[in-house]
């Protein structure tokens, strides 16, 4: 199976960095909540692997992609699945971890009740998704994007408590944020019938992937210093609003 390469696999690329130092930023925060065993949702290529593993007694890791294959070690075991349903008995397991997943699951809520299957009483669900508000154009490879209050009604469904927060970045953070919003309004101003929204997104899907890769770059070529230099440390964790990048929710089982 071919390697993907879409701008949705967060990659280690000098220009994914902006995006990829948040992303590293919530395995730590999960690394600090999990242990026994953990279920990982949607590895992508697998940087959260070696964070998270250390931490479980067993660690099985789900994507819909088996390429790359992820880190291993003798408490990791890696999965080809596309979810729901999530394909083990109910009561699995004693967390599990979805980081920038939910966002593209058509049916959330069968998502949401899948996983709290396959908790066990006092199980937790550590998850993160983009927050809506931050976005900058249609992102058509999203079924739906979430504000706090939509994600927090989702997950009230089948979770007794939901822990709001959200991840924000610092002032080199929202200098990077203002040049990419320029580079962004550059581009769509050419879009002038707003074909970004009245298109089907899968038809939107390989020239936002194109642009965006475009973007990135050349936001990495005239701020060189600005774009490497971000680091998961300009980053932080706190109460959900609507300047979080992302959304970061912990959601415990009834």
């Amino acid at each position: 199976m071919a390697t993907v390469t879409t701008a949705e696999r967060v990659s280690r690329e000098a220009s994914d960095n902006f995006v990829f130092q948040r992303s590293v930023l919530a395995y730590h925060y999960a690394a600090e909540i999990i242990g026994g065993d953990v279920l990982e949702i949607g590895t992508g290529t697998g940087y959260g692997v070696d964070i998270l593993a250390p931490k479980c007694k067993r660690f099985i890791t789900i994507d819909k992609f088996l390429d790359p294959p992820v880190p291993t070690a003798e408490n990791v075991e890696q999965r080809q699945m596309v979810v729901p349903p999530i394909g083990f008995e109910s009561g699995s397991f004693d967390f599990v971890v979805c980081f920038q997943v939910i966002e593209h699951i058509k049916d959330d809520m069968q998502f949401v009740r899948e996983v709290a299957r396959v908790l066990r009483p006092g199980g937790k669900f550590i998850v993160s998704t983009p927050n809506a508000p931050m976005s900058l154009t249609r992102n058509p490879w999203h079924v739906r994007e979430y504000t706090a209050e939509e994600l927090q009604n989702l997950l009230s469904i089948s979770f007794s408590s939901v822990m709001i927060n959200g991840v924000v970045g610092n002032e080199k953070v929202m200098e990077y944020y203002e040049k990419n919003r320029q580079g962004v309004e550059r581009i769509t101003r050419f879009d002038i019938l707003d074909l970004q929204h009245r298109l089907p997104r899968q038809l939107l899907q390989v020239p936002y992937d194109i642009l965006n890769r475009i973007n990135r770059r050349r936001l990495l070529k005239k701020n060189t210093e600005l774009t490497t230099s971000i680091e998961m440390t300009d980053y932080s964790v706190s109460n959900a609003t609507e300047k979080s990048f992302d959304l970061l929710f912990v959601a415990e089982k009834r």
